[in-house]
């Protein structure tokens, strides 16, 4: 019996891609409303249109927020892995000493 609910890997990523894509045009709308409705009263600025905003969206995640396509959700740099606690704490004082060593040259200020 075949499932209706499960979707092969192509069409998921055509659906997310598209998903995607809709809200990237949704969040330039917004943009440009905030924009238009509150900083030309505040600052006296002039009001934007879409594909400025939609360009200043896409500036900003660029400036600010960075588009992190290689990490996936669960991300965390090495130091913090899961068993990187359990195993420093099971080094030998010599062990210990030689890693901080080691990481003290990596982390020198020239």
């Amino acid at each position: 019996m075949e499932d209706s609910h499960n979707f092969s890997r192509p069409k998921r990523k055509a659906f997310f891609g598209l998903f995607m894509f809709a809200g990237l045009l949704v969040m330039g709308a917004v943009v440009m409303l905030l924009w238009n409705n509150i900083l030309p009263e505040v600052t006296g600025i002039k009001t934007i249109s879409y594909w400025q905003a939609l360009g200043l969206l896409v500036l900003c995640r660029i400036l600010f927020g960075g588009f992190h396509f290689g990490r996936g959700r669960g991300y965390r740099p090495p130091g913090a892995q899961p068993g990187f606690r359990d195993k420093f704490l099971n080094m030998t004082d010599e062990e210990r000493t030689t890693f901080r060593a080691q990481w003290q040259e990596r982390c020198k200020k020239d």
